[in-house]
C-alpha cells in the first residue's frame, strides 16, 4: 500500500504526508513552492510553514480531527478498506479528497494529474427520490455517507450521521460532487434518539444570529418524512462562477489535541486556551475575543453542554490571516434536562473553575475574566447585554421559524421556556453585580 498522500489546495501542492509503517509515524513536509507562494497558509496553526517538516505528535491529531467521532463508522470504514480504524492516514487515503477546510488529501498518482491541470470535477445529480433513499440508508448505517458507486469522497468530523452534497442554488437540486468540486451543504437527518434534535440545532443557530453573532446558516426540510437540518458550509464560497474551498480547523487541531479529548475534563481545550489562540494568531484579535466571549455566554444561557474544543474553529488564509469561525454545531441541553436533575448539568468548559451549570455565578465569571485577561466590567456588561436581548430575539426566532413552516414543538418550547428563565436570572444577577 502506498505510504504517501499529497495535500493539495486547488491544483497546487501544499505538501506531502508520509506514513512510516514500521514506526507507525506520520510526517508532513511542506512543498518549497507552496511556502514561497503568495497564497501560502499552514495546514494547521500547530504546524507553521516556517518549519519544513512536522512529526506525528502534531500531524496525527490534525488528521484524526478530519474523521467522524464515531467508532462504529470508523470500524466499518476500516473493514471496508481493510485498514486499521486507529490509523487516520490509512483512512484518509480512501476518504480524504473532501474534508473540512480547504485542503484535499489525494493519492500521489491522482495528485500528479491534478497538478498538471487534469483535475477531475463534476457533479452526479440525484433525484429527490434518490435523496430520500440515501437519507434512509444513512440512518440505518452512519457509515453510508457515500455509496460504493459514487466517484466523490467525503469525511467530516462529528458523532451524528451526516452527508455532504452539492446544492445548485438556482434550482435547489442536489448532487454528489467529485475532485475539485466541493460539497456545499451538510445534511443531518433526525435520528429520533433526541427530541427535536434537528430543530434544536436550527433554532440555536437562528437565535444566535438574531442576537448578532456569526453562525452557520441552516434550514429544515422533510425528506421522505424525515426531518433533516441542512447547514450551509461556511468553508465554501463562490468565486468567479465556481465554489472554492476555504481552509479551517477546529481548536483541538490547532492545539494538536486528539479528538477523543475534545472535552476539557478529558484534557481538551479550555476557554483560556482558545483565547490564547485568538491572541496569538487572529488577524483581528480584539473582535474575535469578543465573539468568543459572546459564544461562551450564549452557550451558558442555552445550556449548550456540547460546546467543546471541536465545536469552535478558525478560518485560515494567505498572509497569516486567521479568524474565529462562525458558530456551528450549537445545541441546547434544555429539551433533555430531566425535572429536578438540573444540578447534574455540566458545561463542556469550566467557567471560573466550575463545570456545574447551576453553580456558575457572577463570582465565577469574575474569576474567569481574570483568567482570560479580560476586564471584568466588560465581561459583565456583555452578559447583561445578551441576556436582556434574549426575549426579543426569542420572539423573532419563533416568527422566523413559523414563516418557514416550522411550528412550536415540545423541544422548541422547552428551549424557549428555559432560555427565557436563564436569561432573566442572568439579567437580574448581573444588573446588581
Amino acid at each position: 500500500m502506498n505510504n504517501r498522500l499529497v495535500a493539495l489546495v486547488g491544483n497546487q501542492k501544499m505538501g506531502e504526508l508520509v506514513y512510516l509503517a514500521k514506526r507507525d509515524w506520520i510526517t508532513l513536509r511542506y512543498d518549497p513552492e507552496w511556502v514561497d507562494s503568495e497564497g501560502a497558509f499552514p495546514l494547521s496553526l500547530s504546524m507553521p510553514i516556517l518549519r519544513e517538516e512536522h512529526g506525528d505528535t502534531l500531524v496525527r491529531p490534525f488528521l484524526s480531527g478530519l474523521l467522524p467521532d464515531n467508532s462504529e463508522v470508523l470500524d466499518k470504514w476500516a473493514r471496508k478498506f481493510q485498514v486499521s480504524a486507529r490509523n487516520p492516514f490509512r483512512l484518509l487515503y480512501h476518504v480524504g479528497e473532501e474534508c473540512a477546510g480547504g485542503v484535499q488529501f489525494v493519492r500521489p498518482e491522482r495528485a500528479e494529474r491534478w497538478v498538471n491541470g487534469k483535475v477531475p470535477q463534476g457533479i452526479q445529480w440525484i433525484t429527490n427520490e434518490e435523496l430520500e433513499e440515501r437519507i434512509g440508508e444513512l440512518l440505518k448505517d452512519h457509515a453510508a455517507a457515500r455509496r460504493d458507486g459514487d466517484r466523490g469522497q467525503f469525511s467530516l468530523a462529528g458523532a451524528q450521521p451526516k452527508m455532504g452534497l452539492y446544492r445548485e442554488d438556482r434550482t435547489g437540486r442536489w448532487g454528489v460532487p467529485e475532485g475539485e468540486t466541493p460539497t456545499t451543504h451538510i445534511l443531518k437527518p433526525n435520528e429520533g434518539r433526541y427530541l427535536d434534535h434537528d430543530l434544536n440545532e436550527h433554532y440555536c443557530l437562528t437565535l444566535a444570529r438574531l442576537l448578532g453573532m456569526a453562525a452557520a446558516e441552516s434550514w429544515i426540510e422533510k425528506t421522505g418524512g424525515i426531518p433533516v437540518i441542512i447547514v450551509k458550509r461556511f468553508d465554501r464560497m463562490p468565486l468567479e462562477g465556481k465554489i472554492i474551498r476555504i481552509h479551517q480547523e477546529d481548536a483541538c487541531q490547532a492545539l494538536h489535541i486528539p479528538p477523543l479529548q475534545k472535552y476539557e475534563r478529558d484534557g481538551g481545550p479550555t476557554a483560556g486556551d482558545i483565547f490564547g489562540l485568538i491572541r496569538d494568531y487572529s488577524s483581528h484579535p480584539r473582535e474575535d475575543e469578543l465573539r468568543f466571549l459572546d459564544a461562551l455566554i450564549y452557550n451558558w444561557l442555552i445550556k449548550g453542554t456540547d460546546a467543546h474544543g471541536k465545536n469552535f474553529g478558525f478560518l485560515l488564509a494567505a498572509g497569516a490571516q486567521a479568524r474565529l469561525a462562525p458558530l456551528y454545531d450549537v445545541a441546547s441541553f434544555l429539551p433533555y434536562e430531566k425535572p429536578h436533575h438540573e444540578r447534574k448539568t455540566r458545561m463542556a468548559m469550566k467557567i471560573g473553575g466550575e463545570y456545574q451549570w447551576w453553580k456558575i455565578a457572577p463570582r465565577h465569571w469574575a474569576r474567569a475574566a481574570k483568567e482570560w485577561k479580560m476586564d471584568q466590567a466588560r465581561v459583565f456588561a456583555r452578559i447583561l447585554d445578551i441576556a436582556k436581548k434574549v426575549p426579543g430575539a426569542v420572539a423573532t426566532t419563533r416568527a422566523a421559524l413559523a414563516s418557514d413552516g416550522v411550528g412550536l414543538t415540545e423541544g422548541i418550547a422547552r428551549i424557549e421556556d428555559g432560555i427565557l428563565k436563564t436569561s432573566a436570572t442572568a439579567a437580574a444577577l448581573f444588573d446588581q453585580a
